[in-house]
C-alpha cells in the first residue's frame, strides 16, 4: 500500500523533551548504602582495544570496541529530602541543607535540621541526597549551576540517613558511585532534528512520479469513516530532542583528572574540546549530540559484580576529520 505507515510507535506521542536534566523515575532496589544516580557530559566518542571476557567465540583474543567517554563535573550534596508513607505513594516529609552550599544555590529557606529530622524516625520511610553539579573546568562554557536528586540504597532509612551524613557538605567524586566494569543505565536526550516531513521521520515510500503532484507525503491519511485523522498516521512534525534511556551499558574504565590525557584526542573532541576532570569511558554509544548532559544509574537489570578488564590500548587519534 502506497503511503503505508513504518517507524516505531513504542514511544508516542514524539514530545520535546522540557528539560536539559533527564528525569529518573526508578532505580534498582539495593541494601548495599550507597549512591544509585550520577551525572555527567558527554564529551565523545573513540575506540578501545580490550580482551574479550565475555562468552562469544572470541573470548580470550584482542577486540576492538566502540566507546563514549564521558567528563565529570563537581557534584557537591548540599542537603538530605526525607519521605514519609502516603496513602498513594511516598510523600515529602521534610528537607535538611547544608547552610554554605545552600546559599550558594540562591536557597534561603535552610528547611529543618538532620537532627530535628532524624528524631522523628518513626515517620520517615525513605532518605535521598540533595546534589547540584557546577560545570566549572568543564571546557564549552557553562557555567550554571544544575540541582538533582540521588536516590540511595540500603537496608532501612536510618542506614541511608546515616551514609547521606557522611557526604553532606562536601564534594563526591566519580569513583564513590561508578566502579570499572560494573554496569549502568544512562539517561540523556537524543540530538534535535527540528521540522521533519514523513519521509525523514517515519521512513514511508515516497510517491512514484505519476501518483500525484506531490511525491515526499503519505498517500493517504485515513478511511472515509471514522471521519478523522488516526493518532498512528504518519504526520510532519518535530523529530528528536526526547527523552531516552539505555540499558545495560558497561563501564571500561573510571579515571581522575590526571590521566584525562590518556582519552583526549588530538586536537580535542568534536564539537566539545579537552576533558580535563574525572572521566569515564562507557561502552556503546549514548544519546544526544556532544555536551549533553547524560544522568547515570545503576543498572536495572543487570547485577554483576565489578571486575578488572584488561584494556590494551585507548584511541587519541584526532576526531577533527571525522
Amino acid at each position: 500500500m502506497i503511503g503505508m505507515r513504518k517507524g516505531s510507535l513504542e514511544y508516542w506521542p514524539h514530545r520535546r523533551a522540557k528539560k536539559v536534566m533527564p528525569r529518573m523515575r526508578s532505580t534498582p532496589n539495593s541494601n548495599t548504602a550507597s549512591f544509585l544516580t550520577y551525572a555527567a557530559f558527554k564529551a565523545g566518542m573513540t575506540h578501545v582495544m580490550m580482551i574479550d571476557d565475555s562468552l562469544s567465540p572470541s573470548k580470550g583474543t584482542e577486540v576492538a570496541k566502540a566507546v563514549t567517554v564521558l567528563e565529570m563535573p563537581h557534584v557537591y550534596v548540599y542537603g538530605a529530602r526525607f519521605y514519609r508513607k502516603g496513602y498513594a505513594y511516598k510523600e515529602v516529609l521534610g528537607e535538611a541543607y547544608d547552610k554554605k552550599l545552600a546559599e550558594r544555590l540562591g536557597i534561603k529557606k535552610h528547611g529543618h535540621s538532620i537532627d530535628e529530622l532524624s528524631k522523628r524516625a518513626a515517620e520517615f520511610v525513605d532518605v535521598s541526597a540533595l546534589a547540584f553539579l557546577d560545570p566549572e573546568g568543564i571546557g564549552f562554557g557553562n557555567k550554571r549551576l544544575m540541582r538533582f536528586e540521588m536516590p540511595v540504597g540500603g537496608g532501612s532509612a536510618e542506614d541511608k540517613l546515616k551514609f547521606v551524613q557522611g557526604f553532606i557538605g562536601k564534594e563526591l567524586k566519580a569513583g564513590d558511585v561508578i566502579h570499572t566494569g560494573e554496569y549502568i543505565d544512562v539517561s540523556s536526550i537524543s540530538k534535535g532534528k527540528g521540522w521533519s516531513g514523513v519521509i525523514k521521520r517515519y521512513g514511508v515510500s515516497r510517491q512514484y512520479r505519476k501518483a500525484t503532484n506531490k511525491v515526499r507525503h503519505v498517500g493517504t491519511l485515513g478511511p472515509w469513516h471514522p471521519p478523522k485523522v488516526m493518532f498512528g498516521v504518519p504526520q510532519a512534525g518535530h523529530m528528536g530532542y526526547n527523552y531516552r534511556t539505555e540499558l545495560g551499558k558497561r563501564v571500561l574504565k573510571v579515571g581522575n583528572a590526571s590521566d584525562a590525557k590518556t582519552v583526549n584526542a588530538m586536537g580535542g573532541f568534536l564539537n566539545y574540546g579537552v576533558v580535563r576532570n574525572d572521566f569515564m569511558v562507557v561502552e556503546g554509544t549514548i544519546p544526544g549530540p556532544s555536551k549533553r548532559l547524560v544522568r547515570i544509574r545503576k543498572s536495572l537489570r543487570r547485577h554483576e559484580a565489578a571486575k578488572e578488564l584488561m584494556l590494551t590500548y585507548i584511541s587519541t587519534a584526532s576526531k577533527q576529520g571525522a
